[in-house]
């Protein structure tokens, strides 16, 4: 069977065993990889890392965070108006993140779980030829949210990229090569080409060359076993997806064009956002889609009253492409989170018909 479907990330269970035999157990045979859900802190993405690793920091200042709920704390923030701001402290020319390979928690989270993982493939409970796929964040989304400072950059992206390829470092370490995908999003990059983030300024062409030479550097030191791949994102927060809405693909289509580019070696797969659009002239920016062998995931799984149609655009102007839904899933309603999985079940019965 082939392996139409990507799970991009987080999941709405409570436990890493559960997602597995949820997700993992109803769509195994579609899929070239299978995430942990993103439980935990990671359920929120990014937020995570500014309550972990940035809060709290002794070179670092917490200039906002979420406002509490009657006086309680909250990490979690409702809107982009509530999210967490930072910056370095002064006199601190570069940020120090300690305990290298570890600090950040995504080598232990993707150890933890990928012992549930391969031992649920020896019970048989999951597919043999499955390869566990880890979702990090890339440096410059990681940061760019919260130090809104630019003069700022050089003293925290830098330290933090090295500390994330430290955490990749262990990873591959701990999890077999064979067995293992690791996937970079990037989101706050994205959202900016398409509009500016305020406190930047009108996006210019040196954002986007630094945006995407940070691929250079992600993907060189992941082992070519690893199977490697790129989520270009347009974020979901407080229940709102996207985030930010493309009114074409142009920007989209150039930035995984170049991300590929730029890399340092195979990249494996492609996820490519695409809007509730049924016009041609939306769809028709995939004809100049290059990224050379990569299996092109299109985020098209969402409203599937115009999913077919949306479906039949794609096929005109993409010859071979997989198909996937908007990440940020995991964080919806019980109920909704049925209906999610009922709509991949249904998206694929008519991607196959």
């Amino acid at each position: 069977m082939k392996k139409d479907l990507l799970l991009v990330g987080s999941i709405p269970c409570n436990t890493v065993e559960e997602v597995f035999r949820t997700w993992g157990v109803t769509f195994a045979a579609h899929l070239e990889c299978m995430p942990d859900g993103e439980v935990g802190d990671r359920l929120h993405w990014i937020d995570g890392q500014a309550y972990r690793t940035f809060n709290g920091h002794p070179n670092i200042e917490t200039l906002k965070r979420p406002a509490p709920d009657d006086g309680v704390e909250r990490w979690k923030p409702r809107d982009f108006a509530d999210e967490w701001e930072f910056k370095v402290k002064p006199g601190v020319k570069r940020v120090g993140f300690g305990d290298r390979g570890w600090r950040l928690g995504y080598a232990r989270d993707a150890i933890n779980s990928y012992f549930v993982f391969k031992t649920l493939k020896k019970e048989g409970v999951l597919p043999s030829d499955l390869r566990f796929v880890v979702a990090l964040p890339t440096p410059e989304s990681a940061t760019l949210l919260y130090f809104r400072d630019p003069s700022q950059h050089d003293a925290i992206v830098p330290p933090y990229e090295e500390a994330m390829l430290a955490e990749v470092a262990t990873i591959v370490e701990h999890i077999p090569p064979s067995d293992l995908a690791i996937q970079w999003d990037a989101a706050v990059e994205t959202c900016d080409g398409e509009f500016g983030l305020p406190w930047l300024g009108a996006f210019t062409e040196e954002r986007f060359e630094r945006y995407v030479d940070q691929f250079a550097r992600l993907s060189a030191p992941i082992p070519t076993d690893v199977r490697l791949g790129y989520h270009v994102c347009y974020g979901t927060l407080g229940g709102k997806w996207p985030a930010v809405e493309s009114q074409t693909l142009v920007k989209g289509v150039r930035f995984a064009k170049e991300a590929v580019a730029r890399s340092k070696r195979r990249v494996d797969f492609i996820h490519l956002p695409m809007m509730n659009r049924t016009d041609a002239e939306y769809s028709s920016d995939l004809k100049n889609l290059r990224v050379g062998d990569a299996d092109v995931y299109l985020e098209i799984i969402h409203n599937m009253e115009t999913f077919r149609e949306r479906l039949s655009l794609a096929r005109r102007y993409l010859k071979d492409f997989r198909i996937a839904a908007p990440c940020g899933f995991g964080r919806v309603t019980p109920a909704q989170a049925d209906a999610e999985m009922k709509n991949h079940q249904r998206a694929l019965e008519i991607f196959a018909g």
